[in-house]
Order: C-alpha cells, then sequence, then structure tokens
C-alpha cells in the first residue's frame, strides 16, 4: 500500500513539473547578441571584443547562475544588458524558442508577466 502511494506521488510530482515553465522575463533594455566567450572578462558579442563588468552575471537556459569559467560552446543567442560603463553586466543564454522570438515580442511577454495581487484581509 505504501509503494502505491509513493509511485502515485512520484507520478503526480512528474506530471506537475510543467506547470513550473514559465517564460523567463527579460528587461526592456536587453539586447540580443551571439556570445562567444574569451579568458574571463573577455567576451565578443555579435564578433565584437566585450569585457564583462566586475558583477557580471551569467544565466543558462534554466534561469540559473553559470560561472564563466563552465560556459561551453561559441555563438551561442543570449539576451544581455549593459552596465552604466558600456560594460555586459547580465547575459541570458537563451533557449530554442526564446532564440525564435524576436527581443520585441519577449519584451511583451514581460511587460504581460504576471503581478501578484495584495488582496485585502477578509477578517477585518
Amino acid at each position: 500500500m505504501r509503494i502505491q502511494r509513493f509511485l502515485t506521488v512520484c507520478m503526480l510530482a512528474l506530471l506537475a513539473t510543467s506547470a513550473f515553465a514559465l517564460e523567463r522575463p527579460f528587461p526592456a533594455n536587453a539586447k540580443r547578441g551571439v556570445l562567444n566567450m574569451g579568458p574571463f572578462p573577455e567576451i565578443a558579442l555579435n564578433g565584437q571584443p566585450r569585457r564583462m563588468s566586475a558583477g557580471g552575471r551569467i544565466f543558462n537556459e534554466q534561469n540559473l547562475i553559470q560561472m564563466p569559467a563552465s560556459v561551453t560552446g561559441n555563438n551561442l543567442m543570449v539576451n544581455y544588458t549593459e552596465d552604466f560603463q558600456g560594460n555586459v553586466d547580465r547575459v541570458w543564454i537563451l533557449t530554442e524558442q526564446e532564440a525564435a522570438q524576436t527581443p520585441a515580442q519577449q519584451k511583451i511577454n514581460a511587460a504581460q508577466a504576471p503581478q501578484a495581487q495584495i488582496l485585502p484581509d477578509p477578517v477585518r
């Protein structure tokens, strides 16, 4: 009986994982480019040499922070933002679905991201 319950819970957990597949909201000032990694902090975006900022972050396809030394591959389609000095401060490695969208479509999707609602306290 316990094994059956355990297997049922595992099956339901596997089915529920698709509910967590949310679209990543990108900032309105995000730009699109092709990333080639060099020795940190040197990178190339769209064939132009650039630098990562001191606190620069790279997010992988699962939206987890990835260390620059562990980024594998070249010619990665990315969205990125720049800091006030022109250095690249945030990079998102895009999935195939995100890369198929234009940056304008992604900005519309980010604007339509679900917002938290503050409801009045029903007790008062």
